[in-house]
């Protein structure tokens, strides 16, 4: 995924990518959940922007002239100009659009230790409260542009010493077939620890991972649109 630079220095009324170049502040009204996708790769520039347009200050409607883009940028394509904007400069968003976002991956990722988690004592289930009230008293830092599943296991480590707690984990084997692997390691790598790997003579990747037991079903579905359901795979233990 590309760089992604973020701050939080003014609140703004748009999500903007903003770019410092040649003396001058430029400035593009995003999609916010849009810009991520951008990053990965999977999306354009012009489908990542609310307008397709560049500004000196975007509150105020004040556009950039041509003659300027072409001077800093050698080139007066607004999509152009805005596609080095996006990957170059840094990301604003809404105090709003933030809060919305932190409060919806947390509670995803409260689902998923609650689902997964026990007591390392008595191997018993943890009520949910009692890990939200463990996850509040951590104060656990959510990075909104990871996925939940990414974030699980150090927010695991960092509830430790609050409350015995570990995750219950399954190890399964997955084979990937050769016209998939290109992604494929990005993909197993996001739900879990991978154990182990090997190149097969036709091209295609085994693995096996470790993984929270409550997200099986939600590994396969990745994988199956992945591979179009062609992974094969087998729960090992």
């Amino acid at each position: 995924m590309k760089s992604f630079k973020t701050f939080d220095k003014e609140k703004v009324s748009f999500n903007l990518a903003k770019l410092k170049k040649g003396g001058e502040m430029f400035e593009v009204i995003i999609d916010p959940d849009k810009i991520l996708e951008f990053k990965k790769g999977k999306l354009k520039a012009k489908e990542s922007v609310m307008y397709e347009k560049v500004f000196f200050d975007a509150k105020k409607g004040l556009e950039a002239s041509s003659e300027i883009m072409n001077k800093v940028f050698n080139t007066e394509n607004v999509v152009e100009v805005i596609d080095v904007i996006l990957n170059d400069g840094e990301i604003q968003f809404t105090q709003e659009y933030r809060e919305e976002k932190q409060k919806e991956k947390f509670n995803r990722i409260l689902e998923i230790i609650s689902r997964n988690a026990i007591d390392a004592k008595t191997g018993l289930p943890h009520p949910r409260n009692r890990i939200e009230s463990a996850m509040e008293e951590a104060r656990v830092k959510i990075d909104v542009f990871k996925d939940a599943e990414e974030q699980v296991d150090d927010i695991v480590h960092k509830l430790k010493p609050i409350i015995p707690i570990k995750l219950a984990m399954k190890e399964i084997q997955i084979k990937i077939p050769a016209q998939y692997t290109g992604t494929a390691y990005g993909v197993v790598s996001k739900y879990g620890k991978i154990l182990m790997d090997n190149w097969l003579n036709d091209g295609s990747w085994l693995c096996s991972v470790e993984i929270p037991a409550g997200i099986q079903n939600d590994f396969f579905d990745a994988l199956n649109r992945l591979t179009q359901g062609t992974v094969e795979s087998k729960v090992l233990r």
